[in-house]
C-alpha cells in the first residue's frame, strides 16, 4: 500500500509537470530553452552532476531534465538460457536550480527495473564562495573513482555497468553529508578536488545474501540518509588533474567503521573499518579520436575472525573502455551523426589471498570481454549493439562458468 501512495503521489507530480510544460509551450514555443552542456570547457568528472542537458521553460526558475534506458537481451551460461527478454533498466529525471547568485540546487531521481526501486541519488546545495571554495551539503554521491558520479547511461556505448562499480563498489552510491569541492585552472592545466564527511557503510557489507564481502548490499538500508550505523562519518576524497586534448586522472579515497561498536556510550565491539582506494583516467587520441575510459580499485577491510574465508579482506577488479568512432558525418537524416566500434575488458577478484589452513590460492573472480558497436544520432542519444563473453570461477577454482550474452538497447537524454 505504502508502495502504491508514493507511486501515485509522483504519478500526479509529474502530470502537473507536464501539463505546465504544454501550457507554457503553447503559450509561447520561444520560452522554452534547450541547455546543453559546454564542452568547450575544460569539464572533469567531478562536473558530471551539472555537466548534462537541461531544459530551461521561460521565466521558471527550475531547469529539468534526464535520460531513460531500455535493452534486449538473451544469454546463456554453460548452455543454459533463460530466454529472450526485454529489460526497462531505468528512468532518471534531474531537477535543477540557481536559488539566487553563486547558490545552486540540483536533484536526481531514479527509477529502476520500472518502478521496482526508486532512488534519491542526488539531492544537494551549492553555496559557491570561490573556484577553489565551494561548499556542498544534501545527499552527496560519494567520488570514489569515476563511474560513481559519471554514470549516465547515453554517456557509455556498453548496454551493462562494469561489474567492478556495481558488484564489487556499490554504484551510484550516495549518502547525506557535507564536504567542499573546487578547482584551479592554469593554462591547459586545471586541479579539481572533493572532500566530504557523509554517512557510511553498515555490516550488511558482510552479513548478506551473497554470502561473502559485498559492499553494495549496504545501498539495502534506507535509514542510511536519516541515520549512521556506525556513529562515526565517513570520509570520501578525491583529487584530480587534467590537460586539454591529453586526458584525466584521478586518484580517490573512501573509507570508515562500519559496524556497531558501542551501544548506549558501552563498547562492545572492536572498530572495523573499510577502506578503498581508486584510480581513474580518461584519455582521447586527438589524430584518431580514439577514447580511453578506465578506472581500477582496491577493497581492503577488517573481517571478524569467527567468519569463514569466504568473506574477502581484499577485493579489487576493475575495467577499461576503448572506443573509435569509424564514421562521422550525415547519416539517415541527422547532421552529426557518429558510427563507433567499442571494446571492454573488465576483471573482479572477490577475495584476493590464499586459504589459511591449506596455503592455496582463493580464486572467486570473474573476466569478461565486451566488443560492441554503436551509432548516435546525436551526443545526447545512444543506439547500441553488444556482445558480453565472461568466465566466473568459485572459490575453489573449479572450471569456470562461461556466460554469453546478446544485447541490444537504446539509452537518451530527453
Amino acid at each position: 500500500m505504502k508502495i502504491f501512495t508514493l507511486n501515485y503521489k509522483l504519478f500526479v507530480l509529474f502530470s502537473l509537470f507536464f501539463v505546465a510544460n504544454n501550457s507554457v509551450a503553447q503559450k509561447d514555443s520561444s520560452s522554452i530553452k534547450r541547455m546543453d552542456p559546454d564542452t568547450s570547457k575544460l569539464n572533469m568528472n567531478l562536473d558530471a552532476v551539472y555537466n548534462r542537458p537541461f531544459l530551461q521553460m521561460g521565466k521558471i526558475p527550475v531547469a529539468l531534465g534526464g535520460y531513460m534506458e531500455v535493452n534486449t537481451n538473451y544469454s546463456a551460461t554453460d548452455g543454459v538460457t533463460e530466454g529472450f527478454g526485454f529489460q526497462f533498466k531505468r528512468l532518471t529525471m534531474f531537477m535543477s536550480s540557481t536559488i539566487t547568485k553563486k547558490i545552486k540546487f540540483l536533484s536526481e531521481l531514479e527509477f529502476e527495473d520500472g518502478t521496482k526501486e526508486i532512488n534519491i541519488e542526488f539531492a544537494a546545495l551549492d553555496f559557491e564562495m570561490h573556484p577553489m571554495l565551494n561548499l556542498r551539503g544534501g545527499i552527496v554521491m560519494n567520488p570514489i573513482g569515476a563511474f560513481n558520479q559519471n554514470h549516465d547511461g547515453p554517456k557509455w556505448e556498453f548496454i551493462e555497468r562494469p561489474i567492478s562499480a556495481t558488484q564489487m563498489l556499490p554504484a551510484t552510491w550516495s549518502n547525506a553529508g557535507f564536504g567542499l569541492h573546487g578547482k584551479y585552472y592554469q593554462s591547459n592545466w586545471v586541479f579539481g578536488y572533493e572532500a566530504y564527511l557523509t554517512n557510511g557503510f553498515d555490516e550488511s557489507i558482510i552479513s548478506n545474501t551473497e554470502g561473502k564481502t559485498f559492499l553494495p548490499a549496504t545501498k539495502g538500508n534506507r535509514d542510511r540518509f536519516e541515520d549512521n550505523f556506525s556513529g562515526e562519518p565517513m570520509i570520501t576524497g578525491k583529487v584530480a588533474v587534467k590537460r586539454r586534448r591529453v586526458g584525466e586522472i584521478g586518484l580517490s579515497y573512501m573509507g570508515g567503521v562500519y559496524n556497531k561498536y558501542q551501544l548506549d556510550g558501552v563498547i562492545i565491539d572492536d572498530k572495523r573499518r573499510v577502506n578503498v582506494i581508486a584510480v581513474d583516467i580518461n584519455s582521447t587520441i586527438p589524430k584518431t579520436n580514439t577514447t580511453f575510459v578506465g578506472e581500477f580499485a582496491m577493497v581492503s577491510l577488517n573481517v571478524p575472525t569467527a567468519y569463514v574465508e569466504n568473506f574477502g579482506k581484499k577485493q579489487r577488479g576493475g575495467y577499461l573502455d576503448i572506443v573509435q568512432p569509424i564514421l562521422k558525418r550525415k547519416m539517415f537524416g541527422w547532421e552529426k551523426a557518429t558510427l563507433n566500434l567499442a571494446f571492454r575488458t573488465e576483471y573482479v577478484d572477490w577475495n584476493v589471498g590464499n586459504f589459511e589452513l591449506t596455503g592455496t590460492k582463493i580464486y572467486e573472480h570473474v573476466f569478461g570481454i565486451v566488443p560492441g558497436i554503436s551509432f548516435r544520432p546525436s551526443g545526447q542519444t545512444v543506439i547500441r549493439f553488444n556482445y558480453r563473453y565472461q568466465w566466473q570461477r568459485d572459490l575453489l577454482g573449479n572450471p569456470a562458468a562461461r556466460t554469453a550474452a546478446i544485447q541490444f538497447g537504446v539509452s537518451s537524454y530527453f
